[in-house]
């Protein structure tokens, strides 16, 4: 495959997010909906692609839809390689607060995301037990499905797209991608239902009335006087392109994490791995560790870089971008195939997730959140459903004058959170686990943190008085 094809591939998805942005402001349904543009691509590309529109036509006319064979091809290998730009960029120019700090503040946002995070574990795990194993013959490794794809998302779920594969398990690919899909609209859309009833029965102190959401945050398009720069430049253009350093960054990162899970994979080999005949890191994929390069290299800059040569701004438009044609590529190339063959734990994985989603979020966002529990929660709802963007974008537009303490707590959990779930170690590690050691110690795991953290959210964090 040539180099033209996969500039050509890339170029194609771009062009569909721009179309998908042009849908979304002409549908007013898709502006109150809140749906992300790459969703809307996404779903575009898979109606014009080989799963829909190749279906419909006969004689081998239009296989692949309005695309070719080479361009779908690379747009299935892409976000795997996404999702390290994504994680890499986690922590780069993220400074970190004061421990007491994070722990005051973020604390109930790390109880309450971890608590949901094990619990779709341990649910997860029970109906694969009791019904997709038995009945529909899955694999036991399903029981991490709800948890890869509603808390991890498209990223997570791609990124695992190898280690699906080499356990077994490649139909895990597709019911993941499909059910991210599921829990980014069930977070979107659930969430604005929650939102507008937050306004209406008070539960909200910052959002009165579902009419104060704004023509911008329904539109997505910024007026003149409220734009904002994406980025500062740091360095000049004539010694190197401020862009182009971050994105140098953001490729240390990726490699030292490469360096990283090499050498685990060397040691586990060298050690327990051939005398216990168990092998976990050689099935993990990269981008946990690029995550873990990324606070490497975030630690070195803190100590050495005097010239604060990093914008934190710059890298999240790098990470925007990366998680938009991820997003989009996962969709275009998602079977459904797979998923028709496999519908009822399909809709069974997707039912049980959404409603343990909904039932933590209001059951135990007032009982372990002491103030502005709404705000602050309906952010780990819209994490737990997709991905932290569509948390952020929940709560902003319920706080949209930041004047709760939601944002920076949603922030500082993510120095707690995301290096272990939602993406991290234990995510990347799950279905190698059940795999390895059965899925009945894995769920008796997973129940004991639960209840872990359900008792430390709401024995402590619930009875903390008011923030400062």
């Amino acid at each position: 495959m040539s180099l033209q094809i996969v500039g050509f591939a890339i170029i194609i998805l771009a062009a569909l997010l721009v179309i998908g942005k042009l849908i979304r402001l002409k549908i007013p349904i898709l502006q109150k909906l809140f749906l992300p543009t790459s969703l809307i691509g996404g779903f575009l590309a898979l109606l014009l692609g080989p799963e829909v529109l190749g279906r419909l036509t006969t004689d081998g006319f239009l296989d692949a839809g309005f695309f070719t064979e080479d361009i779908v091809e690379v747009w299935t290998g892409l976000p795997e390689l996404l999702i390290n730009i994504v994680f890499a960029c986690l922590f780069i120019g993220f400074v970190l607060p004061k421990p007491k700090k994070m722990w005051k503040i973020g604390g109930p946002q790390i109880a309450l995301g971890y608590t949901i995070s094990w619990a779709q574990y341990a649910a997860g795990i029970l109906l694969a037990l009791t019904v997709l194993t038995p009945l529909f013959g899955l694999s036991p490794a399903a029981g991490a499905l709800i948890e890869i794809s509603f808390v991890g998302g498209h990223g997570t779920a791609a990124g695992l797209q190898s280690t699906f594969e080499e356990l077994g398990f490649s139909e895990g690919y597709d019911l993941a991608i499909g059910l991210a899909t599921a829990g980014i609209l069930s977070g979107v859309v659930i969430g604005m239902i929650m939102v507008n009833w937050a306004a209406r029965k008070g539960k909200s102190q910052t959002l009165h009335h579902p009419d104060e959401i704004s023509f911008e945050q329904q539109t997505g398009i910024i007026n003149k006087e409220h734009r904002e720069s994406a980025g500062t430049k740091t360095t000049s253009p004539l010694s190197i392109e401020p862009f182009a350093f971050h994105l140098g960054l953001i490729g240390i990162s990726i490699f030292i994490g490469y360096v990283l899970l090499e050498a685990f994979i060397w040691l586990e080999a060298a050690t327990y791995g051939s005398a216990l005949d168990i092998y976990l890191f050689e099935y993990v994929p990269l981008f946990p560790f690029a995550m873990i390069g990324g606070i490497i290299v975030q630690i070195f800059l803190s100590r050495f870089d005097h010239h604060e040569l990093v914008d934190r701004d710059t890298i999240n438009t790098i990470q925007g971008v990366a998680l938009d044609f991820l997003i989009i590529s996962a969709m275009a190339s998602l079977s459904l195939q797979v998923i028709g063959a496999n519908i009822i734990p399909f809709i069974l994985l997707a039912v049980v997730g959404i409603a343990l989603n909904i039932f933590l979020f209001l059951y135990l966002g007032p009982r372990m959140i002491p103030s502005y529990w709404f705000e602050r929660g309906i952010g780990d709802f819209g994490q737990s459903t997709g991905v932290a963007a569509t948390g952020i974008m929940l709560m902003r537009i319920v706080d949209p004058e930041n004047k709760s303490p939601a944002l920076n707590a949603f922030g500082y959990k993510q120095i707690l959170f995301e290096p272990m779930v939602g993406g991290g170690l234990v995510t990347a590690a799950s279905v190698p686990f059940i795999i390895q050691f059965g899925a009945i110690p894995v769920l008796i795991a997973v129940i004991l943190l639960t209840t872990a953290f359900w008792l430390l959210g709401t024995l402590y964090f619930g009875k903390m008085k008011e923030f400062d």
